[in-house]
């Protein structure tokens, strides 16, 4: 017969051995916490004793350094080192105020001693070669750590040096030096002064000051100890082991445990090195742990105390709690096996208000969803069916509409007249259209995922490999890029833009090429046969501007309608002129025949003079020019005719298109190497769409709002053409609130702006 358990008996040991357990991690854990907050601790005074160590070690030096720095700026001390007067610079020596050094000397720039403080000695080297080297160099005060030899403090007038110390060969000495710089900025030396750390009790003594006795802080040369704050009578090592000594050459440091006068001690060392870097001592602070282990111990007594009380009263509760639920739980348990079953339409009745009346209640609830969420269940399969049927279709849909979409690209690719040529982020072309097979002579199958480079190369024009190169390394900041190129006696048009993916990444390099030859030679035909036609017409317009001139002046029986046709004809004879001028100016530039004079000009002179070419005709139309040019501007380099052009074109349009009464301004500035000229107008700013067409030949813009046409359409060309010869640019910008703003650029005159 078995053995069964009530469950009161069972809820209470359950409950009972919870406890214990959560206890028992809680109590495991918090020791281990606590342990590991002991030990950073440990570690952070360890860090923050050997800082104030390192900080002390370097204090009384970093005083002596700014006490030292006085004197090597006096006039009469830097007199007395340029005069190498011997004896009033060791009498200065003896009369400083630095009683704690332990040698002081003053060296020239050769790093000869002139002066030293304990001996009559001068004119040997000083044997600080490397920190002298080191402060004339970068002509600063310097503090280091040197390990000098008896020899030389028995020069430095230090007798206790000069019988022989078998023990004490060298010495580490905290040296400083400070640079002798006269006003001028001439080097004549410096002065360098020692402090011998050996069982120097200062260093020792200003740490246990800040931290009290539980620091120990200890000073090795080399691997020997020199100095400490450990009494002389403690086991203390003289000599650092070669574990630590390892460590402190290969690693920098050295943190670790030791046993000192019977005391276990937390030791962090850190390397004392010299001037060329070499290690010559250690510096190392110690924390005893009998007083963290004491702590510790205390603090786990009282948690294990603390436990203790919770389990006792953890039993209680377990004991009282079972009593109360043993009863519910019971009733619970038939009410749960029916549902078990997979009776969902099973009711638990419990009738307790507790913990366990709201779970019967949440059982009962938990079987309604079952019933309902079986029901959506099933009908959001249904549901789900229907989705991936219609999801299938529209992928197909989709599928085919791509499939036609490649087709036609594909389509207008093959048809197109110019070459498109297309590659990777590899820089391996793949597209290469049949224009572009026949503008490089090459077949598909020798094209398609080759390097760009070869087959540029097969295609005769290797330079196009380095377009694409400048496209790839400007990368999402670049824009697209035109450039021209000639092959196989052709002369080609290309246009290279950047092809980025979906996140922007450079992803490829698409290249446009058109053969320009024919349109080129059309248009060298038509610029030859217009500056043909402008020559033959030149000579009769002037001769009939020179009748009608003569006909308005002599006949004085013209009548009043007569005078005014023949007004009108001169007028017309002046436009064509201007239009043949300007067309023969362009076809010279063009050419290459525009002769410059090159000169330094005054931008102000140039704009007077060209407000005053077109005065008349400002105030024909009642519009106010307003020179706003500054004296101060720098010369700018340039053609005075070309530029007066220039600036005239550019206020002939301002005037032409602006409304009557208002104001045209023209303003300068520097910008950089460049002196810019701005127009503005009041007139209706240009649209969009008619912006390409500005600096054009032969375009004109329409501007209704004052019934005019733009003119010939070549003087915002000419203006181009004359400022890109002067090496500047020309911009169109519209205004802030209304009207037209064009710039130009001019270089400034180069001589005047290197002296300026």
């Amino acid at each position: 017969m078995k053995n069964h358990l009530s469950i009161r008996t069972k809820l209470f040991f359950s409950i009972l051995l919870i406890l214990l357990v959560s206890y028992s991690i809680l109590l495991h854990t918090t020791i281990k916490t606590y342990d590991s907050f002991l030990e950073k601790e440990v570690g952070k005074d360890l860090e923050a004793s050997l800082n104030v160590a390192r900080v002390q070690y370097f204090a009384r030096t970093d005083q002596l350094k700014l006490a030292l720095m006085q004197p090597a700026a006096a006039p009469l001390a830097q007199r007395k080192m340029r005069e190498r007067d011997t004896e009033w610079l060791r009498a200065a020596l003896n009369r400083w105020p630095f009683s704690f050094v332990d040698v002081l000397a003053v060296v020239d720039g050769s790093k000869r001693v002139l002066a030293r403080r304990g001996s009559a000695l001068s004119g040997d080297s000083c044997l600080l070669s490397d920190l002298l080297d080191k402060v004339f160099k970068e002509r600063r005060a310097a503090v280091d750590t040197e390990l000098v030899s008896d020899s030389f403090l028995c020069r430095e007038g230090m007798n206790y040096y000069c019988k022989p110390l078998p023990d004490d060969r060298e010495v580490m000495m905290l040296t400083i030096a400070v640079p002798v710089i006269t006003p001028s900025g001439e080097l004549l030396g410096a002065i360098v002064a020692g402090d011998i750390v050996n069982k120097d009790p200062y260093y020792p003594y200003q740490v246990q000051k800040v931290f009290g006795k539980e620091v120990e802080l200890t000073i090795t040369q080399r691997d020997r100890k020199i100095a400490s704050s450990i009494k002389s009578g403690a086991d203390f090592p003289a000599t650092l082991s070669p574990q630590i000594m390892t460590a402190l050459e290969h690693y920098g440091h050295y943190r670790g445990e030791t046993r000192i006068g019977g005391r276990l001690f937390k030791t962090s060392f850190e390397p004392i090195h010299n001037s060329r870097g070499k290690m010559v001592g250690s510096l190392s602070v110690a924390l005893s742990k009998e007083d963290f282990s004491k702590i510790r111990r205390d603090s786990e007594m009282n948690m294990l105390a603390s436990a203790m009380v919770g389990i006792l009263l953890s039993f209680c509760i377990a004991y009282v709690a079972t009593r109360h639920i043993t009863q519910p739980l019971q009733e619970l348990a038939t009410g749960v096996r029916n549902i078990e079953e997979g009776d969902l339409n099973q009711r638990v009745s419990v009738s307790s208000g507790d913990e366990l009346g709201q779970l019967a209640d949440s059982f009962n609830r938990m079987a309604s969803a079952l019933l309902e969420r079986d029901g959506t269940i099933k009908r959001k399969n249904q549901m789900l069916q229907e989705l991936n049927e219609l999801l299938e279709k529209k992928v197909s849909e989709r599928t085919a509409e791509l499939r036609m979409e490649m087709e036609r690209l594909e389509t207008v690719l093959t048809s197109m007249a110019e070459g498109i040529l297309v590659t990777d982020r590899a820089d391996r072309v793949i597209l290469f259209n049949p224009a572009a097979q026949t503008l490089f002579d090459l077949v598909p199958h020798r094209v398609i995922n080759q390097p760009v480079a070869r087959v540029c190369e097969l295609g005769g024009v290797p330079v196009l490999a380095d377009f694409i190169d400048r496209v790839k390394s400007d990368g999402t900041a670049g824009a697209g890029r035109e450039e021209e190129l000639e092959a196989r006696g052709k002369k080609m048009r290309v246009n290279l833009s950047p092809l980025m993916d979906e996140t922007g990444t450079f992803a490829g390099v698409v290249v446009s090429i058109r053969d320009v030859t024919v349109e080129e030679e059309v248009d060298r035909m038509k610029t030859e046969f217009i500056s043909t036609v402008s020559h033959e017409l030149k000579t009769p317009l002037t001769s009939i501007k020179g009748s009608l001139q003569f006909i308005m002046g002599k006949g004085k029986w013209l009548n009043v309608t007569e005078r005014e046709l023949l007004a009108i004809c001169l007028r017309n004879t002046d436009r064509l002129i201007r239009l043949i001028n300007d067309i023969l100016d362009i076809s010279k530039i063009e050419a290459g025949r525009l002769e410059f004079e090159f000169k330094p000009q005054a931008m102000r002179d140039l704009v007077t003079y060209s407000i005053d070419e077109i005065r008349s005709f400002a105030m024909s139309r009642r519009i106010e020019v307003v020179n706003d040019v500054g004296e101060t501007l720098p010369l700018v380099y340039g053609d005075h005719d070309r530029l007066v052009q220039v600036v005239t074109n550019l206020l002939s349009n301002a005037v032409k298109f602006s409304p009557e009464g208002g104001k045209v301004t023209v303003s300068a500035a520097k910008e950089g190497n460049y002196v810019a000229v701005s127009v503005a107008d009041q007139g209706k700013a240009i649209q969009w769409s008619e912006r390409d067409k500005l600096f054009k030949k032969f375009q004109q813009l329409d501007h209704a709002e004052n019934g005019m046409r733009g003119g010939t359409g070549l003087g915002l060309a000419i203006c181009k053409e004359l400022v890109e010869k002067h090496h500047g640019k020309i911009f169109y910008r519209s205004g802030v609130e209304e009207g037209n703003i064009f710039s130009f650029k001019i270089p400034v005159y180069e001589e005047q702006h290197e002296q300026g």
